[in-house]
């Protein structure tokens, strides 16, 4: 008779238990994400927290490799990238060869990393842009993972110059990554809305002219006229940028740019 009552219990137990794993395995789940310091988690992806800086590592694959291992890994500092001998480009031109504007040339070279307080890098395609992230185990992101990450920036107005999203052509030009204390994002991105547009992944037929969004947000929005005789389709940029005033914001989008076009206005952030 024990072993009889014995028996039952543990069928009552298995019972439970069993009904219990059933529930869990469906109980719907979101995707847990731990993101690097130098990243926020924004949906389903890490993205960088900052505008990149892309530094040419020299070595990268001998005396460097410990260092292109933190790059990737999101810990590199800019007294290690210094000390390795990285040199920082694209913040007074186009010095980004032999990578080359079409993405040539440009693998285990130039890096994209996520830093506070730097002038990030302009000048540069979305080709070499989409490579620098690469290199650094990263990807550019989506425009619809852009806008995850970008929701909550507070939408150009009036720049203080010090700090609000930096929008004003008559101010101090490209400021330094995360300077602009109120430029961040309700995920805790800075500098979504100016200082420079950014590249992210998506491609559409080439605009030719630029709208806005009614009475929805004075963002601009250049999807208009798209060109089906044009050179080339349109890389997407997001956000606007220093000379952008109130057309910038986390609505601004563009797509009359060439991915083979550079600008000083132009730069970019990646995601994992």
């Amino acid at each position: 008779m024990m072993n009889q009552s014995r028996v039952k219990i543990f069928l009552v137990i298995a019972q439970v238990i069993g009904a219990a794993s059933t529930a869990a395995a469906g109980f719907p789940r979101l995707p847990v994400r731990r993101c690097s310091a130098d990243a926020v988690p924004a949906g389903t992806i890490c993205l960088d927290k900052y505008e990149e800086s892309v530094w040419r590592v020299p070595d990268p694959t001998t005396t460097n490799a410990i260092l292109v291992s933190d790059i990737r890994l999101g810990k590199a500092t800019h007294a290690e990238l210094t000390s390795g001998g990285a040199v920082q480009l694209g913040t007074a031109g186009e010095d980004y060869a032999p990578c080359t504007k079409d993405g040539q040339s440009c693998a285990n070279d130039i890096y994209a990393v996520s830093l506070p307080s730097e002038l990030p890098s302009a000048h540069i395609s979305w080709f070499q842009a989409q490579e620098a992230c690469a290199n650094s185990a990263k990807r550019l992101p989506t425009s619809a993972e852009w806008q995850v990450g970008a929701n909550g920036t507070p939408d150009a107005g009036p720049d203080d110059g010090t700090t609000d999203c930096n929008t004003s052509a008559a101010g101090p030009g490209l400021v330094s990554t995360g300077t602009r204390s109120n430029c961040v994002s309700s995920r805790g991105a800075f500098d979504m809305v100016g200082n420079l547009d950014e590249w992210v992944a998506d491609w559409v037929p080439r605009s030719t002219a630029c709208a806005d969004w009614a009475s929805f947000s004075d963002d601009a929005m250049c999807l208009v006229g798209a060109s089906t005789l044009g050179v080339g389709p349109g890389a997407l940029t997001r956000g606007g940028s220093l000379v952008s005033a109130t057309k910038a914001g986390p609505l601004a989008v563009s797509g009359g740019r060439l991915p083979s076009f550079a600008s000083g206005l132009i730069g970019f952030r990646c995601a994992r």
